[in-house]
């Protein structure tokens, strides 16, 4: 069962505005990201089902940051199926993401009161995906659909629309500040914050100064 609430975790996302997305085979590399990206500001995270027994880590890595990062909000990403989804939140995943729209995946979350935000390309999958209850919309890969005028000229006739991006943000000011201009409630990154080479070295405060300087750059912006 989730320990946050819906309400709760659309929150977070909006007020942080940065929804790491990270998976590792290793449990031990997945705590260390984790926690690295706690101490840097990051309270929303999202796990990838992106391996073989992604599933088996999750449960783990969950039960763990439950103690060790008690304000952590953990949710499971690349989720294309209805019960890929119920099995994340069966071990507890406060949120579920994916990266296409799934109509099936919807009322298995909203039955549970569990945030679905779907990956959507088009004016049209943003919409439906919205009639579906889906509160926070991903718009993916966001490099290829449009960058950030996408995102502006979206929120004209859907005014009321919280836009995650992801695929083409980086933790640089420049781009960060693109992306929260365009209005976007809040960006998903993943390989550009988290280099192989300090993954490789277990360099964990670069991460959490990456971090940190990325949440500055949003907070910037937004001011």
């Amino acid at each position: 069962m989730a320990r946050f609430n819906k309400i709760q975790v659309l929150t977070a996302m909006g007020k942080t505005g940065m929804v790491p997305v990270f998976f590792n085979k290793d449990l031990d590399v997945c705590k260390h990201v984790l926690k690295a990206c706690y101490d840097g500001g990051v309270r929303v995270f999202e796990f990838t089902n992106r391996g073989d027994f992604a599933h088996e880590i999750f449960g783990e890595l969950n039960k763990w940051a439950a103690e060790a990062c008690p304000e952590l909000i953990l949710g499971a990403g690349t989720v294309i199926d209805a019960p890929t989804a119920a099995l994340y939140i069966q071990l507890g995943a406060n949120f579920i993401v994916g990266p296409n729209l799934n109509p099936e995946i919807a009322p298995v979350c909203n039955r549970r009161l569990v945030p679905y935000t779907p990956g959507c390309g088009s004016v049209s999958e943003i919409s439906d995906a919205q009639a579906l209850g889906c509160d926070v919309t991903k718009v993916f890969p966001a490099g290829n659909v449009g960058g950030p005028s996408f995102v502006k000229n979206l929120l004209g006739p859907l005014r009321w629309s919280n836009v995650m991006v992801t695929g083409a943000v980086a933790p640089d000011q420049e781009n960060l500040t693109a992306w929260i201009k365009s209005g976007v409630f809040c960006v998903g990154m993943g390989s550009k914050l988290f280099p192989k080479d300090d993954i490789a070295a277990g360099n964990w405060k670069a991460i959490t100064q990456r971090c940190v300087q990325a949440l500055g750059y949003i907070q910037s912006a937004r001011a």
